[in-house]
């Protein structure tokens, strides 16, 4: 930020932005205020042990880099898990708490995104508006009204914190940017970021030799934290994508999803629960084509920016360096997510707002001193487009929040959005199934399987699969998922309490008694917090298999004699 733009914006200013934009997200979102916990929620908040109860022995595990507590999330983020046992000690099972912390530290990142907008040279009024704009966007519903994305608010907090603190406070950045990886890897856009920066105030003379090798000491912990990380996302991230064997489709794929964050971050449209995109699998794919101009004219506005040394280009940086890990360059499930825009939008939103008032700024030079008037009517006419495009945000983002206050609600959003997806097929099989169709039903989650969905104990408990619950086509189905869970078990190795136990349960549903007690076995010897639920299960498994082996050993009863 320079001199004067600091001097203009006191404590009482930042503080007063803050609120403003908490009560602004308090109005957009008081109708997912009380919102029931949802979907991951149940692995981070509602069923995880190691947050149920803020011990010595919890904090420990979540900190161990290679202790089972990261793969109830397939991912190594303690400092995520730690949040959200303090949140369980402070709001226990109420929603209402857990949302309004993410509404709050929604509020301190579009704050420190004004702040970072000033520091590269955006106009006063132009930074604001690009806060505005990110704290309205209907993106980030996902990321704001989910419980469990606190993960993803904090992360960006965190990590745009230690891009502001760089220049005059390093040691403080660093703490932060360490903060910001143990909260999500995602936050790791940051280092590239900070390079980028840094290399550009290097144009211009400043700071350049500290801040190497404090980039330096960024880059030793991101490696530090990054390789648990990819060990637990090789565990149970990653996924086999056949059309990926493809290598020109696997490269559409990924310009595709690009093309649809674009189009997301410049209009909102295209934003939705649970995406589940098709793969780009024609050359006549229309994101993929669209992902060609659109991606040319970043690259070129990149080179461009970068060669005169201007800041815009350290944005356009950002923008990369958030894609990098959700482009599909290692599939993994849920391909494209609204949340996952999060990190993209503050590197599209600061290039994007440079890139506008750099345009401004030539067309005032090339009409200076003809007409003052077309001077105004341009920047007025570049203010009512982003107010009007933040109100177009505003009430975009107002319909959608109702959303999170029933999961039904973000289950036919999903099915409506992507209608050959695992949703709408588990969705179809409800219908069947309370329609009493059975084939409907199982050959509707049949298709939701091929897709992907194998939680086989949901679906077997499932309210709405209750009318069939008993019927044999449906358990077979149940068999084929749990079967399948297995076979991954034992192609990922699975060896942690809570994944042994869910491998016996899948062969318990399976009617596989001897593989199921030798795995509760092997659960109840790793040890950890679901010891007494293992306990309990394997005392039950060993009777169901003594009761089955004396019915076989039982000699069959004498047949009486007939007559003649």
């Amino acid at each position: 930020m320079n001199s004067a733009s600091a001097a203009s914006w006191g404590l009482r200013s930042w503080l007063l932005l803050f609120a403003g934009f908490l009560l602004l997200g308090i109005a957009l979102y008081r109708a997912a205020l009380w919102g029931p916990f949802v979907s991951d929620d149940v692995a981070y908040l509602v069923a995880n042990p190691y947050t149920s109860e803020l011990s010595l022995a919890n904090v420990l595990a979540m900190l161990d880099p290679w202790g089972p507590a990261k793969f109830y999330t397939a991912n190594y983020a303690p400092l995520h898990l730690l949040l959200s046992a303090l949140e369980r000690q402070a709001f226990g099972d109420a929603p209402l708490g857990y949302h309004l912390v993410n509404v709050g530290v929604h509020a301190l990142v579009g704050t420190l995104l004004v702040a970072w907008f000033r520091r590269a040279g955006a106009w006063p009024r132009a930074a604001l508006l690009g806060g505005l704009l990110f704290i309205v966007h209907p993106a980030n519903v996902e990321a704001v009204a989910w419980a469990s994305q606190l993960k993803t608010c904090a992360g960006l907090a965190f990590a745009l914190g230690a891009l502001l603190a760089l220049p005059a406070a390093p040691a403080w950045a660093t703490l932060l940017f360490v903060l910001s990886l143990l909260t999500k890897a995602s936050a790791g856009f940051a280092l590239p970021t900070a390079a980028a920066f840094a290399w550009l105030r290097r144009r211009r003379g400043t700071g350049w030799g500290v801040e190497r090798r404090w980039l330096a000491v960024w880059l030793f912990f991101a490696l530090w934290i990054a390789v648990p990380q990819l060990a637990s996302f090789e565990r149970l991230g990653p996924v086999r994508v056949e059309a990926y064997a493809d290598s020109w489709l696997h490269l559409r794929t990924i310009a595709a999803v690009g093309a649809r964050y674009l189009v997301m971050a410049a209009s909102g449209c295209g934003v939705s629960a649970f995406q589940e995109p098709a793969p780009a699998a024609s050359w006549l794919d229309p994101w993929w084509l669209a992902a060609l101009p659109l991606g040319a004219a970043l690259s070129l506005r990149t080179v461009a920016t970068l060669r005169r040394g201007a800041p815009e280009a350290g944005f356009w940086i950002a923008a990369a360096a958030g894609f990098a890990p959700v482009s599909q360059v290692f599939p993994f499930l849920s391909p494209v997510a609204d949340r996952y825009l999060y990190f993209l939008l503050p590197g599209l939103m600061g290039g994007a707002l440079l890139w506008a008032q750099d345009g401004l700024a030539w067309h005032e030079l090339r009409v200076a001193g003809r007409q003052a008037a077309r001077r105004g009517a341009a920047r007025s006419g570049a203010l009512l487009a982003a107010v009007g495009l933040s109100a177009w945000f505003a009430f975009q983002s107002a319909q959608r929040a109702p959303l999170w206050n029933n999961e039904t609600l973000l289950l036919l959003d999903a099915a409506t959005h992507t209608p050959d997806g695992t949703v709408a097929h588990f969705l179809r099989a409800r219908s069947a199934a309370q329609a009493g169709d059975v084939p409907g039903a199982v050959g509707s989650l049949r298709s939701a399987a091929a897709r992907g969905l194998d939680r086989f104990l949901s679906v077997r408990d499932d309210p709405g699969l209750a009318p069939i619950r008993e019927h044999p086509a449906f358990r077979e189905v149940v068999r084929e998922m749990a079967g399948r869970w297995i076979a991954t078990a034992r192609r990922r190795g699975y060896r942690t309490q809570p994944e042994l136990h869910m491998l016996a349960l899948a062969h318990l549903e399976r009617g596989e008694l001897v593989e199921a007690v030798r795995a509760l076995e092997a659960s109840l010897a790793a040890g950890g917090p679901l010891s007494g639920v293992v306990r309990d299960d394997l005392a039950l498994a060993r009777a169901r298999l003594a009761a089955r082996e004396r019915s076989a050993a039982r000699p069959d009863p004498p047949v009486a004699p007939g007559r003649d």
